[in-house]
């Protein structure tokens, strides 16, 4: 055993309604690393780190603070114990001040019991600032990019001086440049002896930033080791049980009639002189970087961004879209990056998530007809290979692939020809990436004219026919999917090169 050793976790058991989620799992934390937790979702990390937040009580096992036994009964403990979760879900007050949030449940009080709110903002600023970020800490949060929430549950954590700090996929929300400060902001908090409980689905990140790993496949510890002594290979091995191939999902095949056309399509200050066409059956790409004007483009298309000028053609025919029930009616069907902001409704169940943009195809003489919609839940079940045992439970329960497939399942019942994937396996882990992109080839194969936007140049270039870069709201490159290269995309991503004249 290291004498660095400053967390385990130890025979952790845990079942919800008897289904065994954790089986007898061990997890060692050294003082000081940024240790990477890996699975597929479903693997049990977010069961194992809630366990350690104090979130669950496990069935059996035990967890040691510098090898002292500690009983995490709730959330307060484990905080006293110096240790702190940033989840994914992201647990902001959208109507409270960044300061409020900042000190919820820990406000500071003078004598007579007033809030101290200038040395609340005070040191609110210092601490944002570590993280180079320029908020009012009077601002509410309601108006802040979810970016800027994310930095902010970041510096929450230091300023409650945690000395443990788990990380649920901090980069999801997080421009290039925001990602890079984080990583710095990471290592300065190593030297300095806080541990890092990192958990991503970007294996490149834990090459880049983390010390060891432990891999999770099942409900089982299945490795633990050294970073640098493996490679991406086999650590997704690992955490899927097979290899993963990283070759191009998509073969050329004939593409049908032109589906969307759109022309000189611009919106002061997002994007500007936009040409592209989507075939029928054609998968088409647009990457870049943050900030590239790519996903105010196509909510422009769909009719949520209701301020461009130019043309836009469906099926030839020239069209006006400025609301989404037109884009729908078109023919246009949106899953959007944050899906569960703009995509599901939570609290809802997933059958109902599923039917909801389509009730009148359940309706009869007012009522819902629920034989049909179950039936036509499991004919999407099957064919997207929807795992969820009960579709009556809320979608919130399902893991992130899940809850994609149904928004899926959801515009299919809508009878959308033309279906927009905005960063289509965000958060998701490596193996349900994989049935994604099957299934949105699949589309494509059936006759759905599809776009992909995606910050991940691997991952277009993966998945699509036809690839679109841009760049501060232009197209600046078009490349042939089968062409393009990383580091070319990357050269016009970053406007070193512009080829804008060849496109237009």
């Amino acid at each position: 055993m290291t004498q660095n050793l400053y967390i385990t976790m130890e025979n952790v058991k845990k079942s919800f309604n008897g289904v065994p989620v954790l089986k007898n799992v061990n997890l060692q934390i050294e003082k000081g690393e940024i240790h990477a937790l890996l699975g597929e979702n479903g693997a049990g990390k977010s069961t194992l780190m809630n366990i350690l937040g104090g979130v669950h009580q496990p069935d059996s096992g035990s967890i040691y603070i510098n090898e002292k036994e500690v009983k995490m009964t709730n959330p307060r403990i484990s905080q006293e114990q110096g240790i702190s979760f940033i989840h994914q879900e992201l647990n902001m007050v959208s109507d409270l001040k960044v300061y409020e949030n900042m000190y919820l449940g820990s406000e500071l009080r003078n004598k007579v019991g007033f809030l101290k709110v200038e040395e609340m903002c005070r040191q609110t600023h210092e601490i944002l600032a570590r993280l180079g970020v320029d908020i009012d800490p009077k601002e509410y949060v309601r108006n802040l990019a979810t970016s800027y929430k994310q930095l902010i549950e970041i510096s929450k954590a230091l300023l409650h001086k945690s000395t443990v700090i788990i990380m649920d996929e901090p980069t999801t929300s997080l421009a290039e440049h925001e990602v890079n400060r984080l990583f710095e902001l990471m290592k300065n908090l190593k030297k300095s002896g806080i541990s890092i409980i990192y958990i991503s689905h970007k294996l490149k990140e834990i090459k880049e930033v983390c010390d060891r790993y432990t891999v999770l496949r099942d409900g089982e510890m299945i490795k633990s080791g050294n970073v640098e002594q493996e490679d991406l290979d086999t650590i997704t091995k690992l955490m899927v049980g097979k290899s993963i191939s990283q070759n191009r999902f998509v073969h050329e095949h004939s593409f049908g009639p032109v589906m969307l056309e759109v022309n000189n399509l611009t919106s002061l200050g997002l994007f500007k002189n936009i040409h592209f066409k989507v075939k029928k059956g054609e998968i088409v790409g647009f990457t870049g970087l943050a900030g590239d004007g790519r996903t105010e483009l196509f909510e422009s298309l769909f009719g949520y961004r209701k301020k461009y000028t130019g043309e836009i053609k469906i099926n030839d025919q020239l069209i006006k879209i400025d609301h989404p029930r037109k884009a729908v009616e078109a023919g246009i069907g949106l899953v959007p990056k944050d899906r569960k902001e703009n995509a599901i409704i939570k609290d809802l169940s997933v059958i109902h998530n599923m039917s909801l943009s389509s009730i009148g195809n359940f309706e009869k003489s007012g009522f819902i007809q629920d034989n049909i919609e179950r039936d036509k839940f499991q004919y999407y079940k099957e064919l997207l290979n929807i795992k969820v045992h009960n579709p009556s439970i809320t979608i919130d329960k399902l893991s992130g692939g899940n809850q994609q497939k149904v928004i899926i399942a959801k515009w299919l019942e809508v009878g959308a020809d033309i279906l927009i994937f905005d960063n289509p396996t965000q958060g998701i882990d490596v193996g349900a990436k994989q049935e994604i992109y099957q299934q949105i080839v699949a589309l494509a194969e059936q006759g759905k004219s599809v776009i992909i936007l995606s910050s991940e140049a691997p991952e277009v270039m993966r998945i699509c026919h036809t690839i679109n870069v841009m760049y501060q709201g232009e197209i600046t490159a078009r490349f042939k999917g089968e062409e393009a290269t990383e580091e070319e995309i990357m050269h016009y991503a970053t406007g070193s090169k512009r080829e804008a004249a060849k496109i237009g």
